[in-house]
């Protein structure tokens, strides 16, 4: 949900996202597309909360539970107060509207205690606080915190520098001498003991105040307490800074800054990175479980064109069997019925053949019935090697397809991908699969491309990254004077350098050859043929699929892929 507010001249957008793998509450600067059927939660907020003003923000110490206390007028022009509770409890998290009276307007998730939570989330029940067995830390002395960490069950502490702290046998993480990682454990059972306070978090201090695990005593323990409450007490302040500590985490350090709301920020930024890559991923593997099907279909009807190929192989044999009772039926009774017969093959040297026959039929019938097999076969080859060669150049189409999906980097390059998809008739089949649509290829023009540029020793070298760039690049953008390039016999994008009539010299070819060769399957490859020519040289077939051509008057180089990160742009 996103709250719009206008507050002293400006307009905010306050983000509430309780999914559970990145609930949080921040103002955000990304735009979201609004549904196009809102959710009956949203309504509800729309019909109570708009023209209200925001009376307070609060959080009860460190639990992961904002109040926002509102208040607004109703219908009969009354001004009543309103809560909304925003609960980021991973999984469990939830928005709650109350009214005056503290009841359940509505929440977006219904809960009760027959489906196994512990409170009912319903509308008209009483709100009840959730509640924890850990301990509130704000109100936690440094007397009470060393106790805590000096319990035998839990950490035991020693006087000495050189002291180790273990927990309990079953809480023990055995290091590669058999010794307790004090480091790993300590942060672990903070964590573990006091509300809202993360494992990351205290590992990063740590880190930050670099306590290593034979220094951790009741002295080092006493400086983190103190730490830890001072950065909390200046949350909010310029003195708290929130900083990546691994790929995809992060922590609060007592760094100071100068960047108004640098904390809500950075976690607006961290997050919309991060769903824009589980976007990216699940768009993909959804397009690729599409694609796959189909593949796995193609392939499926290959195998079955070379089984009917293979009995093909025998289709001369037929026709010579029945060649050779027609030109003996002088020799036999061709009314009679018999298992097999032997005569002589005039295509051999006159060598003795054994002929199976089907006994319940006559030889001069079995003698036509070895020419409709043999006609038949016949006429099955020349169709099914079309069928092969047609069925090939589809599978190869789809390979293509999988390249792409597999180099894809954004979502604008997918909706191209799945543009082309639905337009292609081998997917048909596949028209009512679940693939999600993304909204972005509603405002995509079919004669915009945006294919890679770069500048190379002041000519432009354009890369495709997808089947229709590739056609766009060679048909359109191309003139009978550039230079276009293509790895080898290797599934790679079309490229073209614009030579706009003037002479390239050897080392500008061999570097967009390492370019193109990186923008292909054999990117981590060494020593990759590329081919080049003049677009003159290049055609496509009428009715091919897209991003196939063929070519003629080429030149290889065999270079050494390498990224153009040199004057590199996007357009």
């Amino acid at each position: 949900m996103i709250l719009g507010i206008y507050s002293q001249g400006k307009n905010y957008a306050l983000l509430c996202n309780i999914s559970s793998h990145s609930y949080r509450f921040h103002l955000t600067t990304t735009s979201k597309p609004n549904p196009l059927n809102a959710p009956n939660f949203c309504m509800l907020l729309r019909k109570h909360l708009i023209g209200c003003r925001i009376k307070s923000i609060s959080m009860s110490s460190l639990e992961r539970i904002v109040t926002m206390q509102l208040e607004g007028y109703n219908e009969l022009n009354d001004l009543l107060p309103k809560t909304l509770v925003i609960e980021l409890m991973g999984k469990h998290s939830n928005m709650i509207l109350l009214n005056e009276n503290g009841k359940i307007m509505d929440s977006l998730r219904h809960l009760d205690v027959l489906s196994g939570s512990l409170r009912d989330i319903l509308p008209a029940h009483d709100y009840t606080f959730p509640s924890s067995e850990k301990s509130d830390f704000t109100t936690t002395s440094k007397e009470e915190f060393l106790k805590m960490l000096d319990k035998p069950a839990n950490i035991n502490l020693n006087e000495n520098t050189q002291s180790k702290i273990a927990f309990n046998e079953k809480e023990k993480l055995k290091t590669p001498n058999n010794e307790v990682n004090s480091h790993q454990n300590i942060a672990k059972f903070i964590s573990n003991t006091f509300t809202g306070i993360s494992y990351t978090f205290v590992s990063s201090l740590l880190s930050s105040m670099n306590i290593a695990e034979e220094n951790i005593d009741k002295e080092n323990l006493s400086i983190l307490y103190d730490t830890m409450q001072k950065l909390l007490s200046h949350l909010g302040s310029k003195n708290v800074t929130c900083v990546s500590v691994a790929e995809n985490d992060y922590s609060l350090l007592p760094i100071s800054h100068e960047e108004d709301l640098q904390t809500n920020f950075f976690l607006d930024d961290f997050y919309s990175k991060k769903e824009k890559q589980e976007a990216i991923v699940t768009y993909r593997n959804e397009l690729l479980k599409l694609v796959l099907t189909a593949v796995k279909k193609i392939s499926k009807k290959l195998s079955n064109i070379n089984s009917k190929l293979k009995e093909c192989e025998n289709m001369e044999q037929y026709r010579i069997y029945g060649e050779l009772i027609t030109s003996h039926l002088y020799e036999i009774d061709a009314n009679r019925n018999l298992e097999s017969i032997t005569l002589q093959n005039y295509y051999d040297e006159n060598k003795e053949i054994v002929i199976p026959l089907d006994n319940s039929i006559s030889v001069s019938y079995n003698a036509k019935k070895f020419f409709k097999k043999y006609h038949k076969l016949k006429n099955t080859l020349k169709i099914v090697t079309e069928q092969k060669l047609e069925t090939e150049k589809e599978l190869d189409y789809l390979e293509s397809i999988v390249y792409e999906l597999e180099n894809a980097s954004s979502v604008s390059e997918l909706d191209e991908i799945y543009q082309e998809i639905c337009e292609n008739g081998i997917f048909k089949v596949n028209a009512k699969a679940n693939v999600k649509k993304n909204k972005v290829n509603k405002r995509k023009v079919h004669d915009e491309y945006e294919p890679i540029v770069y500048t190379i020793d002041g000519f432009l070298f354009y890369v495709g990254k997808n089947n229709k760039q590739n056609d766009y690049i060679t048909t359109k953008l191309g003139k009978n004077e550039d230079l276009w390039f293509h790895t080898q016999e290797i599934r790679g994008s079309h490229c073209l350098l614009k030579c706009n009539g003037q002479k390239v010299k050897d080392s500008t070819i061999l570097a967009c050859a390492q370019i193109a060769a990186f923008h292909s399957k054999g990117k981590l490859s060494s020593n990759v043929p590329v081919d080049y020519c003049f677009i003159k040289y290049v055609k496509k077939p009428s009715n091919s699929k897209p991003g196939m051509v063929i070519y003629t008057n080429q030149k290889t180089l065999y270079v050494e892929p390498v990224f153009g990160d040199g004057g590199k742009k996007q357009v």
